[in-house]
This record gives C-alpha cells, structure tokens and sequence, in this order.
C-alpha cells in the first residue's frame, strides 16, 4: 500500500491535512493534522477513528457525516470544519484536486466576434473536461456591440427591441445561466476559466465562485481596489457592483467559470438595449440601472489593458500558469459550433 496524502487550506481559515492509506477500498490509518484548533483535544483521535473502514470512494456527504456524528454536541472546531475534513480526504485519493494539481495555461485577449467568444466557452470546457485541454484562463476581446444573454432568460422579456436595431446589437446567448451582459469594444473585462470539476470538488456552489475567483481579488487588491462577493456571483467594492459571474457544469467533468466586469459601460446606451425592471434592481438597493454600473476605469484611473495585464500577472505567479494561444483547430471547432448551434435562431430563442 502507497501512504496517500492530501491538504487543502480553507478560504479564510487553516490548513487541514490528511496522510491514509487505500486499503481495499476502504480507509485505512487515517491521521488528521493541520494548524487548526480543535475542542476536545481527543477529538482528534475520535475522528481519526470514525473515518477507519469507511469505503474509499465515499462522497463529500457521507465523510462529512461520519466525522459530524463521531463528535460530542461540545466540541468545537476553528477555522476547518467535517467538510473541509472530507475535501481533504477526497483530495489524497485522487477525487479532488488543488490549483497546484494542474498544470495552467492563460490566453491573452485576442478579438473575436463575440458569437465565436461564446462558442469557445463550450469547445475548450469540453476539451479540459475530455483531457484533451490543460485548465485555462482566457480572456475575452471583441469589437461589435453586443448583448450575451444567460442562457434561461427570455428574450423578448430582457431586449428592447428598438435599442438592440438602433445601436445595431449582436445578440448571443450563452451556455451559462445568470443575467445579460451588455458589452461593446473596450467597456468589459470578460474571462472564462475552463477547468475540471475535480478543483470544486466538496465546494457548494455558493462557495465554488469566491474560491475560483479569488486570485481576481488578489489582483484587484493590487490596483488598489478593495473587493469582496456579493452571494451569490457578484463581485462588488463599497462603492458598488464591479461584475458577476456565471457557471457551466459539463457531464464529461469539464467546468465552466466565467466572470464580466464593467470598466467604462455607457448606461444610458444600456438601458435603452436592456430591459432592467424594479424587481431586478428591488435586491440591490438602488432604483436606478445606471448606479448598478460603477466601472473599474473610475475605481483605478488605469487603462483597461494594464488592468488585465496585472490580472494575468497574479494569476501566473499564483498557479505557475503560462502562457499560450487559441489554435487553428480550437477555433475552427468554434465555428462550427457557431453554425450548428450558437448562430441558430433555435438557439437564440430557445427561451422566447
């Protein structure tokens, strides 16, 4: 038997580890460590001894479980918890991965038509997720105004018709739920992280988008700005919204995370291409579209390349990413993607 070994440090908290062995299918020698603190001092041993001969392929749920019920109604546990027990465990076997796992690639922001930006979301999700793809960030660039629908809004309850044909909008519709981005060329700052499930794995979805994003706040702290998450997938300063982010879960265990941020929206262009009603805005308190924008040119002073370009910075330096380029192939795959699919009026109107 090979002695398995796992970690994992706890967004906002202590490093837990754990070192076990696979023994038939079952855990064996499990010894919990970590900078944590724990209440009682034999809790340890107790949950050590509770995750003994459970199988190895147990869910997040069912060792969460077995160490929640293994402990008195006293004790106590900072700054880890029975679920960063089970990502831990699951790490070690092979069933959840770290960033440092992965081998991360970046893609600078080239210009495509955004139809194309959209249809990419879905052939590299898919590549990463048959491993044929290394985990990526890339960034989007484009230059024809648009509108990228979440892909269950209606479109006839989200588009002023008249807005969309006066400032000649090219309306797409994503893979990934959430709302409607309104973006022309140079306003946004939009990227896509295509990474495998296994990176999420024992995170809610709530918790799944901080974590992914937390490098952007790394960065974001590094011009100045400081930046938290508005549950559930908007990034926000005390001075408002900056941006929100949308998922896509593939069955082949590809993963879809991708985030838009407003660097210098026109809002009065906005509101006339988007229908913005009061139960949208009832949430966020504030009566007006044009006070949810609060772009990042006004925050940093700083032209929206160099801000991408510290946004990269971070995350190379953080996931030893590198960096690379779209191949012939990828985006010939996207358009075919944008033909039989993301092109079609089927696909636009799928949700009238």
């Amino acid at each position: 038997m090979v002695m398995r070994h796992g970690e994992y440090k706890v967004p906002g908290g202590k490093l837990v580890v754990v070192d076990l062995d696979d023994d038939g299918g079952q855990l064996s020698k499990v010894s919990l460590s970590g900078d944590f603190f724990l209440e009682p001092d034999e809790a340890l041993d107790t949950i050590n001894a509770a995750l003994e001969r459970l199988p190895s392929n147990s869910s997040n749920v069912q060792l969460s479980k077995a160490v929640s019920d293994s402990l008195p109604a006293d004790a106590h546990f900072f700054g880890f918890s029975p679920e960063a027990v089970a990502i831990t465990i699951r790490r070690a076997l092979g069933y959840a991965s770290s960033w440092a796992d992965h081998q991360w690639e970046v893609i600078r922001p080239t210009v495509q038509p955004t139809n194309i930006n959209v249809a990419l979301d879905e052939v590299l999700t898919q590549a990463v997720g048959a491993g044929e793809h290394q985990p990526t960030l890339r960034f989007w660039d484009w230059e024809e105004p648009s509108v990228v629908i979440g892909s269950f809004q209606s479109y006839r309850n989200e588009l002023h018709p008249e807005g969309v044909q006066k400032h000649n909008i090219s309306v797409v519709r994503r893979v990934t739920g959430g709302g409607a981005m309104f973006m022309e060329g140079g306003n946004c700052i939009t990227y896509s992280l295509y990474l495998p499930q296994t990176l999420v794995d024992g995170l809610s979805f709530e918790e799944s988008y901080a974590f992914l994003d937390a490098w952007v706040m790394a960065a974001l702290k590094r011009l100045g700005i400081e930046a938290f998450y508005v549950p559930l997938n908007d990034i926000a300063t005390d001075q408002g919204k900056i941006g929100g982010a949308a998922q896509k879960r593939l069955a082949n265990g590809g993963m879809l995370h991708h985030v838009t941020m407003s660097y210098n929206i026109d809002a009065d262009k906005m509101v006339e291409v988007l229908r913005i009603g009061k139960e949208k805005l009832s949430d966020k308190g504030t009566r007006s579209a044009k006070k949810r924008v609060d772009p990042l040119r006004r925050q940093t002073g700083l032209p929206r390349e160099e801000i991408i370009n510290t946004m990269i910075e971070v995350f190379k330096e953080r996931y030893g990413a590198t960096e690379t380029t779209l191949s012939e192939a990828e985006l010939s795959a996207a358009q075919q993607r944008v033909i039989e699919k993301f092109g079609t009026e089927e696909w636009l109107h799928r949700v009238p």
